[in-house]
């Protein structure tokens, strides 16, 4: 399967990436959201590694490709390709361990530095399920949310709940942002083919009547 199938049966492909502290449940979430799959002692993931979901928002097919990296920093290396093309992000934190709540902002410079100005970033606090181990409150979820102008959602891969929520939330947005983009491109299009199309309507007629002055002249 080439390039070629993946845009063959799809309008849109858009990359999105998961990005967070280590072991906060990136790969749990994608694979619950890709193939419906979660597994408790799922291994830590080493480089990168990525999903394909088709979607459909409207009448159209997304193809949301979604990539999934380490959070170590000993793996860091391949960042600025990591966000290249990307125009969403789940920002993930595990709400049983504060200290990735708080490691937040350095995901967040690290997102804005490398990543698309237009990119649609879900913080999402993960393992909602358990309940007695939770060092984040939920409103302090709503709070950063609101300050860095994000969407939030609490989520639970190992009880699949708001996964899908979290995941489609981020794409329509992408899809909508995508198609008033294409949307203006083709207005401009559109513009300049006006334009150019009276220009060169004007440049044939001129030709056609110097040509009659001409042989006018020659008879």
């Amino acid at each position: 399967m080439g390039s070629s199938f993946f845009e063959e049966d799809c309008d849109y492909l858009f990359k999105t990436v998961l990005i967070g502290d280590s072991a906060v449940g990136k790969s749990n979430l994608l694979s619950r959201f890709a193939k419906d799959e979660f597994h408790l002692d799922s291994k830590p993931t080493i480089g990168v590694e990525f999903a394909y979901r088709n979607i459909k928002i409207r009448d159209k097919i997304v193809k949301a490709q979604i990539w999934d990296t380490a959070g170590q920093e000993r793996f860091r290396a391949i960042t600025s390709s990591y966000y290249r093309g990307a125009l969403g992000a789940l920002l993930v934190y595990d709400v049983t361990r504060r200290v990735t709540f708080e490691n937040l902002r350095k995901w967040l410079h690290e997102l804005r530095e490398y990543g698309n100005r237009d990119m649609v970033i879900v913080l999402v606090g993960n393992k909602s399920d358990l309940v007695d181990s939770r060092e984040v409150k939920i409103e302090d979820g709503q709070s950063l949310a609101q300050l860095e102008d994000l969407c939030f959602m609490e989520t639970s891969a190992k009880d699949n709940l708001n996964v899908e929520d979290a995941f489609l939330q981020m794409i329509t947005k992408v899809f909508e942002i995508a198609s008033q983009k294409s949307l203006e491109a083709k207005e401009n299009e559109e513009t300049k083919k006006v334009i150019e199309g009276k220009k060169e309507i004007i440049y044939v007629v001129d030709e056609v009547s110097a040509t009659k002055q001409t042989s006018c002249c020659n008879g």
